[in-house]
């Protein structure tokens, strides 16, 4: 599902192709930790749902990450 959030560093409109159902969304939507939500997703992939930032925003912004 085609995912578009703002970015909350940016303000820029991103977009990300996700696997997550509409019930997944619902449940998020209704309070459930994005965690818990969606638990097939990485943390970049939740970092975005809750943000709007997409890794490659956070590495330009905050640099690579040490454990990468």
């Amino acid at each position: 599902m085609r995912i578009t959030r703002r970015s909350s560093l940016s303000g820029k409109n991103h977009a990300m192709d996700l696997h997550v159902s509409k019930e997944q969304l619902a449940a998020y939507a209704a309070g459930a930790f994005v965690q818990d939500a969606f638990p097939q997703l990485n943390a970049a992939e939740r970092e975005f749902i809750l943000t709007g930032i997409t890794a490659k925003e956070w590495a330009e912004v905050f640099g690579e990450d040490d454990d990468a």
